[in-house]
């Protein structure tokens, strides 16, 4: 269908424009994990600004990866209860199983782990929901523990991580 759909796009252009972009695959956008294996958070547990921040993050990857063109968004409704109450980065392939069920050809996930508030990391992987196979991943460390660097530290991983030229090109 993949090669239907972009020939199908090559035929409608104009003569002299060159080949078709890519057309959006349907993503399965998963919310940020968040490990905090800090001695603060053992001592002290959830911070609201935290979940805040990780609820940003969520909408951030959503905006940024939509906007690159690479994808489109599916509807995770069906799937919410339960993808928020698993651990997506043990749980095996119970997020391919969540974003095929939504109809999805890739299923992207995230989490952040603290291990200190001047030390964190943000991890993402995109997933072909067919194979399993690993289309894109990366980490950005950040430092500081506030909105700004955890924005910053997003865009930077997906622009410089996720949505290469390698990853395009194998698309």
């Amino acid at each position: 269908m993949k090669i239907w759909q972009s020939g199908l796009l090559a035929a409608m252009l104009p003569i002299g424009l060159g080949a078709a972009p890519p057309v959006p695959l349907r993503a399965a956008i998963f919310g940020f994990a968040f490990d905090d294996t800090s001695l603060q958070g053992e001592l002290q547990g959830k911070r609201p600004d935290e979940q805040l921040r990780l609820t940003h993050l969520d909408a951030q990857l959503k905006d940024l990866l939509t906007r690159s063109g690479c994808c489109t968004a599916v509807d995770l409704a069906a799937v919410a209860d339960r993808a928020r109450n698993s651990d997506l980065q043990a749980c095996g392939a119970c997020a391919l199983d969540m974003a095929r069920q939504v109809g999805a050809q890739i299923a992207v996930t995230g989490w952040v782990q603290k291990v200190s508030d001047l030390i964190l990391n943000i991890n993402a992987q995109i997933r072909d929901t067919e194979s399993g196979r690993v289309l894109s991943a990366g980490s950005v460390d950040i430092r500081g523990n506030t909105d700004e660097s955890w924005s910053h530290g997003l865009a930077y991983l997906v622009r410089n991580r996720l949505l290469t030229p390698d990853w395009e090109a194998g698309r």
